[in-house]
């Protein structure tokens, strides 16, 4: 009888890590198609003809088109189904960087960035719908965890899956064979048999959403305060390897190395910040403790000549604080939110990475374009220091509304 029962409960355990590990491939991808493009400046730049703020202004077509359609993203994610818009965004992801690669010319770059913000605008209604609908609640934090150190771990190997594809290739092929990668991670899915999510599958306990207003003042101090995190760290990301380059001497491989160290450091960072998030109420000063000391790292390197091992130790370093406080930066919301209005909140104040993503393109491609690279992380210093602030301010207010809760998912 033991065993009659246990099967059913068992196949259902197997079927859920089967759409984990799907899904969180997909969040891989995502990340990974992210970076393919920054990755490729200094061939883009060499074969185009064009300055760092022309490139960067492709980044900014992609955040702005990536924020404006991920609300009806999610709209189509709740009527037509997640699974389709998934297997969707990962073929025109693939797309957008195939053509790039067969046909490169400004205007396709222009054209690939806007491909790929839509397709990217589908990864988090679509991937957060499935998984909602289809994980274990008593393991719905671990999955999402999961989730989110994949996407990380796409980020983290793109500079050096992407070196060593032009190595073998050239950037015409790195582009081609990182865009197929987004196909057949869909054909994966299709082949594993990923679930899909309706409406009905994300309502919670059937429980309505509220009225009241959640446009509070701590909700749009949260809202700067993702701004501020994605300026600290889209420099970095975006033009950290032709500001190594440019202005530290280092070459393109090296350059890809440490910025393969920040990334895969950040990851690791995500998953010890969950064991710390859940062992404190003091969020805002986890997050403001971690940004000061990424503050002081990154000053080092904007102003002293470090030698190649103490560099990527540094960047390491700063890696590391920079996930590590992911779990508290989102505790900081769900503790701001009203009961009922956490998927709408969380909506909200993730539109400050898009604006983020809007702005620093053009700001760090124009202070390259200035000659001066190493104010690509002096310019992140001075953000981390506004995001210390801002972390001290949304720490000061009550926190009581979901600890309770908390306390007893860490209940073995």
């Amino acid at each position: 009888m033991v065993d009659v029962l246990a099967a059913p409960q068992q196949a259902k355990t197997d079927a859920s890590l089967r759409t984990l590990a799907a899904i969180s491939t997909a969040h891989w991808v995502s990340h990974f198609h992210m970076l393919v493009l920054p990755m490729l400046f200094p061939f883009l730049k060499e074969q185009l003809g064009v300055g760092y703020i022309e490139l960067g202004f492709a980044l900014t077509v992609f955040a702005v088109i990536s924020g404006l359609t991920q609300a009806p993203m999610g709209y189509l994610a709740d009527h037509i189904g997640a699974r389709k818009i998934l297997l969707m965004g990962l073929t025109l992801g693939g797309f957008a960087l195939i053509m790039l690669g067969l046909h490169l010319s400004y205007s396709w770059l222009i054209a690939s960035a806007v491909l790929l913000g839509l397709a990217n605008s589908v990864y988090h209604p679509a991937d957060y719908a499935i998984l909602s609908a289809h994980m274990d609640p008593a393991r719905m934090g671990r999955a999402f965890s999961i989730h989110t150190f994949a996407g990380f771990l796409g980020g983290a190997v793109a500079p050096a899956i992407v070196a060593a594809l032009v190595a073998m290739t050239g950037g015409h092929g790195a582009l081609i064979v990182a865009g197929a990668v987004g196909p057949l991670v869909a054909l994966l899915l299709i082949v594993v048999g990923i679930p899909d999510a309706s409406a009905a599958d994300r309502k919670v306990d059937g429980v309505h959403e509220p009225q009241q207003s959640i446009i509070t003042p701590a909700i749009i101090v949260l809202t700067i305060f993702f701004m501020l995190l994605s300026l600290s760290n889209a420099g970095i990301g975006n033009f950290g390897v032709v500001a190594l380059m440019s202005g530290y001497g280092e070459s393109f491989s090296a350059a890809n190395i440490a910025l393969t160290v920040f990334l895969g450091a950040s990851a690791v960072g995500v998953l010890a910040g969950g064991v710390l998030a859940d062992h404190t109420r003091r969020h805002g000063q986890v997050a403001a403790a971690c940004f000061a000391v990424n503050a002081a790292i990154m000053l080092a390197i904007a102003t002293i000549a470090l030698p190649s091992l103490l560099l990527l130790a540094a960047m390491g370093a700063a890696g590391f604080l920079g996930g590590v406080i992911a779990p508290s930066r989102d505790m900081l919301v769900r503790s701001a939110a009203p009961a009922g209005a956490a998927g709408r909140v969380f909506g909200i104040v993730s539109t400050g990475f898009n604006l983020g993503g809007i702005v620093s393109p053009l700001l760090f491609g124009w202070i390259m374009d200035q000659n001066s690279p190493r104010w690509v992380f002096g310019a992140s210093v001075v953000f981390m220091i506004l995001t210390v602030l801002l972390a001290l301010v949304t720490d000061r207010g009550p926190q009581e509304s979901f600890d309770e809760p908390d306390a007893r998912l860490m209940q073995p």
